[in-house]
């Protein structure tokens, strides 16, 4: 992946973002988050679990402790979202390869689920401030913290969903390598059951060449021989050989009813000499 394209997929999970942000209705509580991120009051943020836990500087001495995260998927969930990611290559080899898929949430979607909350309503969060609405300027401010994060790692919605990115590269390898020993498997008992048939036909059933076309074996007395008709032949069905007539030797005949004639004969003998030794007659 190029930088630019690295650029391009971290602007577009924090840009995601920042759209649940605009869409909260109280404009002047988020202004005033916005000015206590740019202002540096979010002292820290770290992982606790799947939470995400701050320090932020407030009016008083000692910072605020802010908590923030969202519903995690259960593990059920989690195994059918890791179970299609699997089956999409391309988001299983840039995951495998500790990249973040832009259209990752199909995968999410299809399993009925959403990776980004709809709305800031989602987002749960706690401060000990005094202030009872959520969110406070110490939570929102957080809030745009968190675009940052997004910027650096997007894995961490992950992680805000209950998973982090080193369980599901380590899950989805762990499932499709079950997948691949599972396939070989299958493929050599088909090799093997391939082989012992074709043992099995080349013992019993035995060939050679030279003798393909011989029958030494008595035939059934009660087989009928069915004696084919010789009122039509292959000679009849084709009709007229076209060779041109010589009038010194052949009189009225043509060369070709000379032929004809003659193969007619051929054609008869072998037809009889052909039922006698199908029938076991004439030695």
């Amino acid at each position: 992946m190029t930088n630019f394209t690295l650029q391009a997929s971290r602007e577009w999970w924090s840009q995601r973002w920042l759209d649940l942000l605009d869409s909260y209705r109280f404009k002047k509580r988020l202004e005033r988050a916005r000015n206590y991120y740019r202002q540096g009051n979010v002292l820290s943020i770290e992982f606790k679990g799947a939470k995400f836990l701050a320090w932020v500087k407030g009016s008083e001495a000692e910072p605020y402790k802010v908590s923030l995260f969202l519903d995690s998927f259960s593990d059920e969930e989690w195994g059918y979202v890791i179970e299609t990611m699997s089956h999409k290559s391309i988001f299983a080899a840039k995951l495998l390869a500790g990249e973040m898929p832009q259209n990752i949430e199909e995968v999410f979607t299809y399993n009925g689920l959403s990776l980004f909350p709809f709305t800031l309503g989602d987002v749960h969060g706690k401060c000990s401030c005094p202030d009872k609405a959520v969110p406070c300027k110490h939570i929102g401010a957080v809030y745009y913290q968190l675009g940052d994060r997004f910027s650096e790692d997007p894995f961490v919605l992950f992680q805000l969903r209950g998973r982090t990115k080193e369980q599901i590269i380590s899950d989805l390898r762990d499932l499709r390598s079950t997948k691949n020993i599972n396939s070989v498997s299958e493929r050599f008992i088909e090799e093997e059951n391939y082989t012992h048939q074709s043992s099995i036909s080349q013992h019993k059933y035995s060939i050679e060449i030279d003798k393909f076309w011989q029958y030494n074996e008595p035939l059934e007395p009660s087989l009928v021989v069915i004696v084919p008709s010789f009122n039509e032949t292959v000679l009849d069905i084709l009709g007229t050989i076209p060779l041109a007539k010589d009038e010194e030797n052949l009189g009225n005949s043509s060369v070709g009813d000379v032929t004809i004639n003659y193969l007619q004969t051929v054609y008869k003998d072998i037809s009889q000499k052909a039922v006698l030794a199908a029938m076991n007659v004439g030695g």
